[in-house]
């Protein structure tokens, strides 16, 4: 086999069309062998003699796509001292395009053998571990271009590429589970018509299905287990795993970019799937530990700020340019539109604090790629000091968990709720004017992957984690949640229909709010978890996505009346598809700037650009907004007071909106204000069963009274 010198970069595996350039990084290897592997378990061992500040390489004429290898290094082991290489280990590429295989999850992975933490094991790990795979980078992208959504439009929609596909009768049984599956016809339609701009995917990065987990016939469904910063997780494809995954990825972005839908990435850069220091070796341990990890005091075991085991060393040089490599890469080549980043508060840990102006932030600034997708932080860690909702740089979004505590709150009857309900309804300024963000900085959410579905929010006052197999200790114990009534499912219409009104209550405060709204896979039709609130490792139809049956005449096949759940999810995920183009129709809920709170000068029009009132119609006063009994408020958005300008400078006007808010158990009255409009119109309801009113709404003039059923909320329209 001819070896030439080749090049130190790029990193990886790189093929010209003629051979393939392998580069890695080791600080810490005596040597490395590039080890070729082939289709009856052989495989042939190249030294990389080559070496440019700790990066050996080589290039390697006539290694064609589809090649799958791995590596072998040579070097110290001292786990007392952090040195963790064996060269009976095959390890992983860290920037391997694409991996195929699985992993046996016996001794022969591990650095140890069972029961002696302290022993070294010298088993060969590669007829037990995946492999990387040389892939070819050349893909006819067509006329392919970012659809850039700007924020104030953007409408996010968080899915699992197999939770998502994996019941929908649309879809051919080899296409579910899949990225095939992703852009198929079916799903495109469904989310246009929802009106969704951008589907925010858990984690499709190369992860590894956790030992534990495998032994207890579970899987990590969500993927927050990244071993492969550069690969698409092979088991979403429906071609093959030697490169095919990295073809079907693409294709399915070029198909939701056709479409008007933006792909963003929830990236897991804070620790890796080695787990602690009794974790397996698959690559990064096994290539440079010192580099990659932050080694505790006692450099035999990990920090750990992430409950994972493991966090990356977010101060080494090796692991930003990792971490950089990977997200203009996903941009690049893969054509993707931003990223969500997982415990992004890690990400800040240069020493120990969360660091605003860490180097990781500093890099991300100055990128001229990364710089102008789409950034939003997860933006709390499990280590001390780690909640840090608003504290993120100006560039970044962040998901605002203030947000998602506030509305729950409000909706199940908290007292002194208002006054903060306020902020997070107009975007929350408290958290970002003072930085010089917008509203926008703020994506809101009720409900994510992380916690109840929004059907299970309305529907168990308590998590019910039983099939997780840990006696119900995991998950959240502090939910926000009420059950309206009865614990779990239940027959009793009154509490159906009270369930049902507070899921559209939910989905109408959402899409009202200043910021990025996001909705989670199934909540526009009110998918349930029955109770589970941490369906991490329940890759079944527990987690996947129930698709509601197509409307019928009411009647099963075998005469008997149907199921009325269905026609429940039918209407619930009409009134999502009102509220998101209700949303997307009226720029006053979808401000840039934050409120004045006085006229907009240049406006023409005296009134504030939003005002509060009581149920009775009175402005709110100070007292109002403390009274622990109060629960009801309005607000008048004024459409003809919006201060910032179009896209070419013009004046931006809309409609004006009343909205009123009532989170008491009681039917109120509320009186429609005297001097800010003489005739509205109804156009949302929640207290009726549909939730927006049938053709053209009631008509409502200045002073009138409205009933508002027990938690409702009604929307009032006057024409600009």
């Amino acid at each position: 086999m001819q070896v030439w010198p080749g090049q130190a970069y790029p990193l990886g595996a790189t093929y010209d069309g003629a051979g393939t350039n392998f580069a890695v990084f080791s600080e810490a290897a005596d040597r490395i062998e590039l080890c070729l592997l082939h289709e009856d378990g052989s495989e042939t061992a190249v030294e990389l003699r080559e070496t440019d500040a700790f990066v050996r390489h080589a290039y390697l004429p006539g290694v064609m796509p589809g090649q799958r290898y791995g590596f072998r290094v040579h070097g110290p082991y001292a786990p007392e001292r952090g040195l963790r290489c064996n060269s009976a280990k095959l390890l992983l590429d860290p920037y391997a395009r694409a991996v195929a295989g699985r992993i046996d999850w016996g001794e022969a992975v591990y650095g140890y053998h069972f029961g002696r933490p302290d022993s070294r094991n010298d088993l060969d790990s590669a007829p037990h571990t995946m492999s990387s795979v040389v892939v070819n980078p050349y893909f006819d992208w067509g006329d392919d271009r970012p659809p850039r959504t700007d924020y104030h439009r953007t409408v996010i929609y968080e899915a699992h590429v197999k939770g998502l596909t994996m019941l929908h009768p649309a879809l051919p049984k080899e296409l579910r589970g899949t990225y095939a599956g992703l852009a198929h016809p079916a799903i495109v339609e469904h989310l246009t018509e929802l009106g969704v701009t951008a589907i925010e995917l858990m984690p499709v990065h190369q992860f590894v299905n956790d030992h534990r987990l495998v032994d207890a016939g579970m899987a990590n469904y969500w993927g927050y287990n990244t071993i492969g910063y550069f690969a698409p997780h092979n088991s979403y494809a429906s071609w093959g795993d030697r490169g095919q995954q990295v073809l079907e990825f693409k294709s399915a972005v070029r198909a939701l970019h056709k479409a008007g839908i933006e792909i963003i990435l929830d990236v897991v850069y804070n620790h890796t799937a080695e787990g602690n220091h009794l974790g397996p070796t698959l690559s990064f341990r096994g290539l440079d530990n010192h580099s990659y990890y932050r080694l505790a005091d006692n450099p035999r075991y990990y920090m750990d700020t992430t409950g994972t085991g493991n966090s990356l060393l977010m101060r080494s040089p090796h692991v930003l340019q990792l971490i950089m490599d990977s997200l203009r890469y996903w941009v690049t080549e893969m054509h993707v539109d931003g990223f969500r980043f997982d415990l992004a508060a890690t990400l800040a840990r240069q020493f120990h604090e969360v660091d605003r102006l860490s180097s990781f932030f500093d890099l991300v600034q100055q990128d001229p790629v990364v710089s102008q997708v789409k950034l939003i932080a997860e933006p709390w860690d499990v280590g001390e000091g780690g909640y840090q909702v608003g504290n993120f740089p100006p560039l970044w979004t962040e998901w605002n968990g203030m947000y998602r505590d506030t509305v729950r709150d409000l909706w199940r009857g908290e007292p002194r709720t208002l006054a903060e309900f306020a902020s997070r309804l107009t975007g929350s300024s408290d958290l970002y004017q003072d930085d010089g963000r917008r509203p926008l900085a703020s994506v809101n959410f009720v409900t994510c992957h992380d916690g109840f579905t929004l059907r299970d929010l309305v529907s168990y006052n308590d998590k019910h984690n039983d099939a997780n197999g840990e006696n119900n200790r995991d998950g959240e114990n502090h939910n926000r949640s009420w059950n309206c009534g009865a614990e779990g499912e239940t027959d009793d219409p009154g509490v159906r229909a009270l369930r049902l009104r507070q899921m559209r209550n939910f989905i109408a405060t959402l899409m009202l709010s200043q910021g990025v709204p996001m909705l989670s896979h199934g909540d526009e039709f009110g998918r349930t978890q029955h109770g589970n609130n941490n369906a991490y490792c329940q890759d079944g139809e527990l987690a996947w996505v129930h698709w509601p049956e197509p409307e019928q005449d009411g009647r099963d096949d075998d005469g008997k009346d149907r199921d009325d759940k269905d026609d429940e999810a039918r209407s619930l995920l009409e009134f999502t598809r009102s509220m998101v183009w209700l949303r997307r129709d009226h720029p006053v809920f979808r401000r840039r700037r934050f409120f004045h709170g006085r006229p907009v000068e240049g406006t023409h029009d005296d009134l504030s650009d939003i005002a509060w009132f009581t149920p009775e119609g009175e402005e709110m006063k100070a007292r109002d907004w403390q009274a622990a009994h109060a629960r009801a408020l309005s607000v008048f958005l004024n459409g003809r007071a919006i201060s910032e300008p179009g896209p070419r400078g013009e004046r931006i006007s809309d409609d004006s909106f009343l909205l009123m808010f009532n989170a008491s158990a009681d039917d109120l009255d509320f009186v429609v204000p005297v001097n800010h409009g003489r005739q509205w119109q109804v156009v949302v309801d929640t207290g009726r069963p549909e939730g927006v009113p049938p053709g053209q709404g009631d008509k409502v003039a200045a002073g009138d009274r409205l009933t508002l059923l027990g938690r409702s909320l009604t929307v009032l329209r006057r024409p600009a």
